[in-house]
């Protein structure tokens, strides 16, 4: 019994926000650094930019030592320095939280939701009506209007210029695009990283394919013969002249995109040449958001400790957003009907009313063949009854014989009110109902035994 409330109590401890996160990132040393689900991919990277940067410097120290040509140190330190920041930028790019919005354990408050618009009640296949929430919502943006797309994953509407990775699972701000390169998405928080890492590595590029150019013409014989020579060089200028043309064709065309103010993903999809751009505050204004603002703060504390069942998103949670079909089981919760009534949006007095119990057991009738409603089926009870129309002078009149109870009581006379049954009987006869009443009372005051009860 110790064991075990023990182990309750470890199960309920508080843990750490990283460790409850419901999104694809890998986190390392307590949740300092987060990753995204492809970090192999950084040390590809890593190796891609240091092994040619570094052979490019023992080459050059190696040509230091061999001619004593001090006038080399700057060369050699310059390679240096522009490897090291090469790198620094790529782990700043992809161990940092690019600015990932923090999901709700819940949607959005009904008055929230319906700011903007109006919501509908809707039957799907004929079965539970459900509530259809907007799939966007409008948000004015520098006097434009900015259409916001609501998140099934993270429970919320998304800022503006936000958008969900498919890769890291998450919504994040001012998404530009997820690079594989760095393994991480690119967002309001490290795009200047990233620019500055892909422009270094093209400053770079240029630098040891330069140089290695001027070591292989030092050799003074023809360029064929001085080539072979000098083989580390040859592969040096092969490797930087195809590196250049994808990382150099990257800072030209994310350049572009700065001084314009749009992202990857903006510019792919929405095409802001052809329309207004409302983000676009001119070129210079521009550039100084990119490199000269204030990085925004991270909205998430990774190594606060939560309760975990906080940070448990529950599917069935999420609104219906006019698009899937309702499940069987799911039911109109009625504490949201009252919720809406609060906010003028009550649900009808008819679906409050609604048993959607036995109007689920009705379809699954349907579906196997048998009537969806049997009138009959109201007053049968679990013992057997059988329902005798006797015609006298003066009409008609509706006979059962069953068992009495323990009280002299029959179950078919807490069944005789039944409307439905009643009125199909009424209309049949044309007799008088006071003297069928009379009889259906002497009758039951008469005898303890089983007597036929006289019913309309």
């Amino acid at each position: 019994m110790a064991r075990n409330l023990h182990n309750h109590n470890h199960s309920n401890k508080p843990r750490r926000l990283y460790q409850v996160w419901k999104g694809s990132n890998r986190f390392f040393c307590g949740g300092r650094l987060i990753f995204g689900p492809d970090v192999a991919s950084l040390f590809l990277s890593t190796i891609l930019v240091a092994s040619p940067a570094i052979a490019f410097c023992v080459k050059v120290y190696s040509k230091i030592k061999k001619d004593d040509d001090t006038g080399r140190f700057p060369v050699l330190i310059v390679g240096l320095i522009l490897t090291a920041l090469d790198l620094l930028f790529l782990f700043l790019t992809s161990a940092r939280d690019p600015g990932i919005v923090p999901r709700n354990t819940r949607p959005p408050e009904f008055d929230e939701a319906f700011e903007m618009n109006t919501p509908s009640m809707e039957w799907v296949n004929g079965r539970t009506p459900h509530l259809k929430l907007p799939r966007t919502k409008d948000v004015i943006v520098n006097g434009h209007t900015v259409k916001v797309k609501y998140c099934d994953t993270c429970l919320l509407y998304r800022p503006p210029r936000a958008s969900h990775c498919s890769i890291c699972n998450n919504c994040v701000q001012r998404f530009d695009h997820h690079c594989p390169w760095v393994g991480q998405c690119i967002g309001i928080r490290n795009y200047r990283f990233f620019y500055m890492f892909i422009s270094t590595s093209t400053i770079l590029c240029l630098y040891v394919f330069a140089f290695s150019w001027v070591n292989i013409l030092e050799k003074g014989h023809k360029i064929w013969k001085a080539m072979s020579e000098d083989v580390l060089s040859v592969i040096l200028v092969v490797y930087c002249f195809i590196a250049v043309w994808f990382v150099g064709g990257l800072s030209v065309f994310h350049f572009y995109l700065m001084c314009t103010n749009q992202t990857t993903y903006e510019n792919f999809r929405y095409r802001y040449d052809k329309k207004e751009n409302p983000y676009n505050q001119g070129m210079l204004r521009n550039i100084r958001d990119v490199f000269f603002s204030k990085i925004p703060p991270s909205m998430n504390n990774f190594r606060s400790f939560v309760e975990e069942d906080d940070h448990m998103v529950v599917g069935s949670l999420t609104p219906n957003l006019g698009e899937g079909t309702v499940g069987s089981k799911e039911k109109i919760d009625i504490e949201m009907g009252s919720k809406l009534e609060e906010n003028n949006y009550s649900l009808p007095e008819i679906l409050r009313n609604l048993d959607f119990d036995n109007l689920e057991d009705s379809l699954k009738m349907e579906e196997r063949g048998r009537p969806a409603f049997d009138p009959l089926s109201l007053v049968e009870q679990d013992e057997k009854v059988s329902v005798q129309i006797c015609i006298d002078g003066d009409g008609a009149a509706e006979s059962e014989h069953k068992p009495t109870t323990g009280h002299g009581m029959r179950d078919s006379e807490r069944s005789s009110n039944v409307d439905g049954v009643g009125k199909s009987v009424q209309s049949s006869t044309g007799g008088d109902e006071t003297n069928a009443v009379e009889k259906a009372d002497e009758v039951s005051d008469s005898s303890q035994n089983p007597e036929p009860v006289l019913k309309v």
